[in-house]
């Protein structure tokens, strides 16, 4: 792999990582609780791409491409997953809402459980797979397990740092405008989004 062709790689990835999309909405979701939780979805997101890249590199992606059951079934999966943390979500908002005297927040997350849900969320989306095996080998002149994880890492490295700025942006616009009718506005709509992420997943599955 060439340096021009290392950097074009990563230019690629800032344009898919300003992208919206699952990940976008989950470390939305989390970042109105607080930045931490925003920043663990992003590195639990991050990772889930590492996690895509060695699997591809390992060659078991390539199940995916041939065989239409095993993609349908893990696009389901992502789906439901992505409709279970939204409509999670919003019960949970609602019942923070029900609580007089009591800040409004879109959801009181763990750095933990933020880290596991943009884990999962990545790893159940099987069109990260499907990215690796159509770009790896545009851009290496070799495909090896080194070379796909050194382009997975670069992936994963801009994608987490695009959605860690998104975190610290989002986190602070909270912080700044400090509305319960603002935080209610966000929290439904980012729940709301991955809710229906996930319909629209099941639907095209």
């Amino acid at each position: 792999m060439t340096i021009t062709l290392l950097l074009s790689f990563a230019g690629l990835c800032v344009l898919l990582a300003v992208t919206p999309g699952p990940d976008m909405f989950l470390v939305v979701r989390y970042s109105i609780a607080g930045v931490r939780p925003g920043l663990a979805a992003a590195v639990g997101s991050a990772f889930g791409g590492i996690a895509w890249a060695i699997v591809v590199a390992a060659g078991l992606a390539a199940l995916l491409e041939q065989s239409a059951v095993a993609y349908r079934t893990l696009k389901i999966v992502g789906g439901m997953y992505l409709v279970y943390l939204g409509v999670h979500a919003l019960l949970e908002h609602r019942r923070n809402a029900a609580k007089p005297g009591e800040p409004l927040t879109a959801v009181a997350a763990s750095m933990k459980s933020a880290a596991v849900a943009g884990f999962l969320s990545t790893v159940f989306n099987p069109k990260v797979g499907l990215f690796y095996l159509a770009v790896v080998p545009q851009f290496v002149t070799e495909v090896t397990f080194g070379n796909t994880l050194t382009l997975g890492v670069i992936e994963a490295t801009v994608a987490g740092t695009v959605m860690a700025a998104l975190a610290f942006a989002a986190s602070r616009a909270v912080v700044v405008l400090k509305k319960p009718k603002v935080i209610q506005w966000l929290a439904r709509v980012s729940a709301g989004m991955l809710a229906a992420l996930g319909i629209g997943t099941l639907a095209s599955a």
